[in-house]
């Protein structure tokens, strides 16, 4: 099979830590992205989980459409079109900068 290269960008110090723990396990850093990349394809997936350090910024993002969306379904608002929408933000962005220009 034909071998080809590929460049990965990595903050030098990641990669320091990364070639001396690949070392340690008696393998270079190609060969651990070899292993990394064959698991990728016969896994059909990222071999590890990856989630976000911080999933409440997400929920709370969810929470707030969900109120806005409840809140627009009050008011009758629901089937708004898109440039009635962007009609809407524009007139919001205009009276927050009008009530910041005024002392």
């Amino acid at each position: 099979m034909a071998q080809v290269s590929m460049t990965v960008r990595m903050d030098s110090n990641l990669k320091a830590s990364f070639d001396a723990l690949c070392a340690q396990f008696g393998m270079s850093a190609n060969a651990a992205m070899n292993i990394f990349a064959n698991a990728v394809v016969r896994q059909r997936k990222i071999p590890f989980e990856i989630k976000a350090s911080e999933p409440r910024t997400y929920t709370r993002g969810i929470e707030a459409f969900r109120a806005l969306r409840a809140q627009a379904q009050e008011n009758g608002l629901q089937d708004l079109t898109l440039d009635e929408i962007n009609e809407e933000i524009r007139l919001a962005r205009e009276e927050r900068l009008s009530k910041r220009s005024k002392p």
